[in-house]
């Protein structure tokens, strides 16, 4: 009896230990890679997976987000014979576990290595000033290198960020001197180009005021020349009827004066009838008048 139990409770373990072996968890992030009996089987999905127990085994997980690693800093010697330290990361994805697990023996050493080596080709192929200014060109060579180069080990480079590229101290120094004297000059310049623009700005307002003045002079003048011209106009007018009014008036003496000729007498007892009596001698009257005594 007590043979039976010891039986049945070593059954029990052996069974719970196998369903424990036959089912594993791989994580959402990574996937499993399985091998039976030293060989590569399969690779395992994100999930609950059942595998073969005592037989298969996972070999390693992989993970399969986007990682970075850190390339140590370097001495590099530019095309111009100027020592520079350079530093950069690099940010890659697994894109095929198996190859990543088989292809290669210890892959962050190998694209380290890798990364260092073509940085080296790539700024001694460059003047100090072009590696200042084309870091992204390198960052692009860079990246494009190093993603051909991994793309048998399952890797793919995503980007590839040159960090610093930093200068011996009294080139850096020579460097911020000659940058400090840049800004000073753009700053003399920009300061010389205000006071152009204020002085140009000045001498509109002033070119405007003098249009202004001008144009209410004229205005102004245009107004007097016009008053004195209806001044001119009425004057003349009243001239022209004085002269004509003196003109009858003559008319009417030289009248008079024949009829006086003819021996007519015309007396009058009132000065504003003498405009009709010469009428009436011009007409032909010949009558005598005689004045009327007050």
């Amino acid at each position: 009896m007590e043979i039976v139990f010891v039986i049945a409770v070593i059954l029990f373990v052996i069974t719970v230990v196998t369903l424990l072996k036959a089912v594993t968890t791989v994580k959402q992030y990574e996937k499993g890679v399985v091998e039976r009996f030293g060989q590569y089987k399969e690779t395992l999905d994100p999930g609950l997976r059942f595998i073969v127990p005592f037989v298969d085994i996972i070999a390693e997980r992989i993970d399969m987000r986007e990682t970075v690693i850190d390339i140590a800093p370097q001495a590099v010697i530019t095309k111009d014979n100027v020592a520079v330290t350079v530093d950069a990361v690099i940010y890659y994805v697994v894109t095929d576990p198996k190859a990543l697990r088989y292809e290669i023996a210890d892959f962050r050493f190998a694209i380290s290595k890798l990364a260092q080596t073509n940085l080296r080709n790539l700024i001694g192929d460059m003047t100090l000033d072009q590696t200042l200014t084309a870091r992204d060109r390198i960052n692009t060579s860079l990246r494009e290198t190093l993603d051909e180069a991994t793309d048998k080990w399952g890797v793919k480079v995503v980007r590839v960020e040159v960090q610093k590229i930093d200068p011996p101290q009294d080139i850096a120094d020579a460097m911020s001197k000659q940058m400090k004297a840049e800004r000073e000059k753009r700053a003399t310049i920009l300061s010389a180009e205000a006071y152009k623009e204020k002085q140009i700005l000045e001498a509109e307002g002033d070119k405007q005021n003098e249009v202004l003045k001008a144009e209410g002079d004229r205005a102004a003048a245009i107004l007097r020349a016009e008053g004195e011209a209806k001044a001119i106009e009425s004057v003349s007018r009243a001239a022209e009827e004085f002269f004509i009014g003196n003109a009858q008036v003559l008319k009417q003496l030289e009248v008079t004066q024949a009829s006086l000729q003819d021996n007519t007498k015309i007396v009058v007892s009132d000065q504003s009838k003498l405009i009709n009596i010469l009428d009436m001698l011009k007409e032909g009257d010949k009558r005598r008048i005689v004045p009327i005594e007050k």
